[in-house]
């Protein structure tokens, strides 16, 4: 049996509107929110999704049914993001220094369940760092950053949004946290 997204995307293709509007609604926030980590900006985020979804319907008779819906869709709209991202003036080197230690992640940021009105501005203020050094994340590394810790997505998940090898996405999100240790180590 095939999954929703798959039978969706079959009938959006037969002309089904609202088979689409269901895609659309299963993905918007999603999209969005990968969009808006990623170009740090919301309008930017909105057009990114709205030209996202004229992308998947126009190719619709392009998604490979083998392939997960998510990964594809989830490529249309970093591939987009990337393409925005590449227009903007660059403002920070294309390689991050790589050292050898493994950095801090978002998950070793959160705190445990008891938390006081104290712990909240402290983990709204930890977090607000994190999301800024994200931000500032040469765009080879913020991309898999985003995808692997924000959008919680495996490395050969990853490695399929992308098209580059499993490798490349190891060494990219080993980069990508050194680099963001490097910017927090004084900060937080």
């Amino acid at each position: 049996m095939k999954p929703v997204e798959t039978r969706l995307a079959r009938l959006a293709l037969k002309g089904d509107q609202r088979a689409f509007a269901e895609i659309v609604d299963m993905y918007k926030d999603k999209l969005y929110h990968l969009a808006y980590r990623m170009t740090g900006n919301r309008q930017e985020a909105e057009d990114v999704v709205q030209e996202a979804f004229l992308r998947v319907y126009k190719n619709l008779d392009r998604y490979d049914e083998n392939q997960k819906f998510s990964t594809w869709i989830y490529r249309i709209a970093t591939n987009l993001c990337i393409d925005r991202l590449r227009k903007r003036k660059a403002v920070y080197s294309l390689d991050a220094e790589s050292g050898d230690h493994e950095g801090l992640d978002g998950y070793s940021m959160l705190p445990s369940d008891d938390r006081t009105p104290e712990s909240e501005l402290l983990l709204s203020e930890t977090q607000r760092l994190i999301q800024e050094s994200i931000a500032t994340l040469p765009v080879k590394y913020k991309s898999v950053m985003i995808l692997r810790y924000l959008q919680d997505l495996s490395l050969q998940e990853i490695s399929d949004v992308l098209d580059m090898p499993v490798t490349t996405v190891k060494t990219r999100v080993h980069r990508g946290r050194e680099f963001l240790r490097k910017k927090l180590e004084h900060k937080l």
